[in-house]
């Protein structure tokens, strides 16, 4: 298709293969309404002209296509300025009419934020369902949640998405119910009778969701009783964060090349160079413009990347737009109140994902970045497909982990077998070796623990 005029409409369209003659269900146009960048702006560009309109639109193509949608056309529509009634100009929303018409659309997804009233407009003009990003983001979720707990999270997004939703666009709202004789009132419309009820079951999820937050922080403590520290994964949607999970703890976790592929979080034993063990925690991938809802909503889940002692930013380093991503997830942090800068980057490690990608000179290349980084925020260069670079990971999380532990030396009784369970529960046996009637162990420990283990078994700092 050619392009359109660059003043009166579509920049520039894409059909998607297969889609000539596809008569099957779900068939959408990705329409990516894009401010233009001003000139003179220099670096008060905003956050839309900073991303390529090509990666935007190829995402949120992906986005539709994560749920069996078929993208038939992928059009990106630059505008200079959003119009409160329909977003667009007058004139796109006609070209755009045509389009959905000649391909005989089921739905326009709008990768953008719409109001209600923009929605509705929309919807009128081209007599076809249309959604917005934040809508198909909850539609992705709505249909990965497979858990209790994201199922309610999921729900809950949902529901305050949609209470903004309840506009009057159907006759049936306009009706009043109850009121019956003078004494009884005009009565209650049905949209007040359905923010009612969205109201009511709105607030029993919170509650629930209070329960599972509650339930959470019992497992937290449960885990601090046992020398296991959080390494938790976070990273842009589709970095590979399942798929580094799956080699490093040698699980199953669903892995597959698509937005939004694991939704769950999950939990596995991860085993360290020298013997020690921590918890790695996969968490929901982050996309740009991740709606608030969702923020608020997976905070119960997103807990746990807040009481993690290691946050490994797993990035797709081959990926066009790993820059952008990059700002996209460090943004996700700040809302959570986590500060890359906060701690001197102590606490983030960042994980350059599918080196596999690239030829060898590349990969010397992207070493040579990485080597010019400053030392207190080093990257790690690996291939979670091929395992390349894994075993230098392991050691820095280990390093990392041992920094903010204490080395002790100390001389029990072999006869006292409950001290010496408790020291295997509570702290890392470095080394143990029985010399006559005594065991002489090294441990390592919390400094929550340090006092008690000084007291208790004469423990001296390691090395005096």
């Amino acid at each position: 298709m050619e392009p359109f005029d660059r003043e009166g409409g579509a920049e520039r369209t894409k059909s998607r293969p297969g889609s000539a003659g596809d008569t099957g269900t779900g068939r959408v146009i990705v329409i990516g309404p894009y401010l233009r960048t001003r000139r003179g702006d220099g670096d008060a560009q905003t956050e839309s002209s900073v991303r390529d309109y090509e990666a935007r639109i190829e995402e949120a193509a992906g986005l539709a296509g994560a749920i069996d949608l078929t993208v038939v056309e992928s059009v990106i529509a630059p505008i200079s300025q959003i119009r409160p009634a329909t977003y667009l100009g007058k004139g796109k929303v006609e070209e755009i009419n045509g389009l959905v018409a000649s391909n005989k659309v089921e739905l326009v997804v709008m990768d953008c934020a719409l109001s209600p009233i923009q929605q509705r407009n929309l919807e009128k003009a081209w007599s076809t369902k249309v959604l917005d990003r934040t809508g198909l983001i909850l539609e992705i979720f709505g249909r990965r949640a497979k858990t209790k707990e994201g199922a309610l999270q999921v729900e809950l997004a949902h529901l305050n998405y949609q209470r903004s939703r309840l506009v009057r666009s159907w006759t049936h709202l306009e009706r009043q119910r109850g009121g019956f004789g003078f004494m009884g009132g005009p009565g209650e419309t049905q949209i007040e009778a359905d923010r009612r009820l969205i109201s009511e079951r709105i607030t029993k999820l919170e509650g629930e969701l209070k329960k599972v937050q509650a339930t959470r922080r019992l497992h937290r403590a449960g885990r601090q009783r046992v020398p296991y520290r959080v390494v938790a994964l976070v990273g842009y949607t589709n970095a590979g964060k399942s798929t580094l999970f799956n080699r490093l703890t040698r699980a199953d976790v669903q892995a597959a090349d698509m937005l939004f592929a694991t939704l769950d979080p999950t939990l596995r034993a991860l085993s360290l160079p020298h013997g020690g063990k921590a918890m790695l925690s996969d968490t929901v991938g982050f996309i740009s413009n991740l709606p608030t809802q969702l923020v608020a909503a997976f905070r119960a889940t997103l807990e746990e990347v807040l009481e993690a002692d290691i946050i490994l930013h797993v990035r797709d380093i081959s990926h066009e737009d790993a820059e952008a991503q990059e700002r996209d997830v460090e943004g996700v942090l700040r809302q959570l109140g986590i500060d890359a800068d906060a701690d001197g980057g102590q606490r983030i490690i960042e994980v350059w994902n599918k080196i596999d990608r690239f030829d060898p000179e590349e990969r010397d290349n992207l070493r040579n970045i990485a080597a010019r980084r400053p030392p207190e925020r080093p990257c790690f260069l690996v291939s979670a497909v091929t395992g390349e670079g894994i075993d230098a990971l392991l050691t820095a999380i280990e390093d990392r982990l041992a920094a903010k532990r204490i080395t002790l030396d100390l001389s029990i009784d072999a006869a006292d077998g409950a001290g010496i369970s408790w020291l295997h529960r509570n702290a890392e046996v470095l080394s143990k070796e029985l010399r006559g009637e005594r065991f002489d162990m090294t441990v390592r420990v919390d400094e929550t623990k340090r006092d008690i283990v000084m007291s208790r078994f004469d423990a001296l700092p390691h090395g005096t």
